[in-house]
């Protein structure tokens, strides 16, 4: 079982932004893939196991960002 999901994320605005949500998010377990996009703020997360929507919330905090 495959869970992709996307989520909106606010405040990020260079590269740097994008690689530390990337680098966040990717440690969350069962996490394949991870796509940001700085000029709509998207955040794509492909798991091999279901998401946890809270769990992404926290990493996404934890590089300093919000989810919307």
């Amino acid at each position: 079982m495959t869970d992709t999901r996307t989520y909106t994320v606010t405040g990020m605005t260079c590269a740097h932004c994008v690689a530390s949500v990337t680098e966040e998010v990717q440690e969350i377990p069962g996490v394949e893939a991870v796509d940001v996009t700085l000029e709509t703020g998207a955040l794509t997360v492909t798991s091999s196991q279901s998401l946890d929507d809270a769990a992404v919330r926290a990493a996404v905090e934890e590089a300093g960002y919000a989810l919307t």
